[in-house]
């Protein structure tokens, strides 16, 4: 089981502070059909400002009940699967209340090294097992080491023909879950 979770706190700035940062419309949009063109189990939006959840749920409601679920049923069926909650505990603990199981958390990030799990290690741990996998993507300039250091695992970054490595984070999403859940 993979769950995409989508991180807004706590996150770094660009002047390394921890932040919170806000809920974007189209990471709603594109991450939530991405977990469903990949038959993710679920997709969490995570953000501690209550007022960020409402908009959150407000825009998802839109999608899934209101006039866009008569005007995009594509769409309406990829909001089916996304979940808001205050933190990564929260999502973990809902999680667990799913599946009876304990969640492994994974984190990613453009400059992870070191003792790192592969794409296609991934790939394997999520096949060949019934474990839930937590895939946390941050926003803003990064996953703070918090939540680096309390992870499981650390996933590979993505490398592509340049140097240059500063995806968007609904881009990194959809080449990671390619990576892991596209064709062998």
């Amino acid at each position: 089981m993979l769950y995409i979770v989508l991180l807004h706190y706590p996150v770094y700035n660009k002047e390394g502070r921890v932040v919170t940062t806000a809920i974007a419309n189209m990471d709603i949009h594109d991450i939530a059909r991405v977990a469903k063109t990949y038959a993710a189990d679920g997709f969490y939006i995570v953000n501690p400002v209550e007022e960020q959840r409402k908009l959150a749920t407000e825009i998802i409601r839109h999608w899934r009940d209101g006039y866009g679920a008569h005007y995009n049923q594509y769409r309406q069926r990829a909001f089916e699967l996304i979940h808001v909650q205050a933190s990564l505990a929260d999502v973990a603990a809902d999680v667990f209340e799913r599946t009876g199981s304990t969640p492994r958390i994974i984190v990613t990030g453009a400059n992870i090294s070191g003792d790192v799990l592969t794409f296609a290690e991934l790939r394997t741990m999520v096949k060949n097992n019934q474990d839930p996998y937590l895939l946390v993507f941050g926003t803003g300039s990064g996953i703070a080491d918090e939540v680096m250091d309390s992870a499981d695992f650390k996933l590979e970054a993505i490398r592509g023909r340049e140097r240059y490595n500063h995806l968007s984070v609904r881009s990194a999403v959809a080449v990671v879950m390619d990576r892991i859940l596209g064709d062998e």
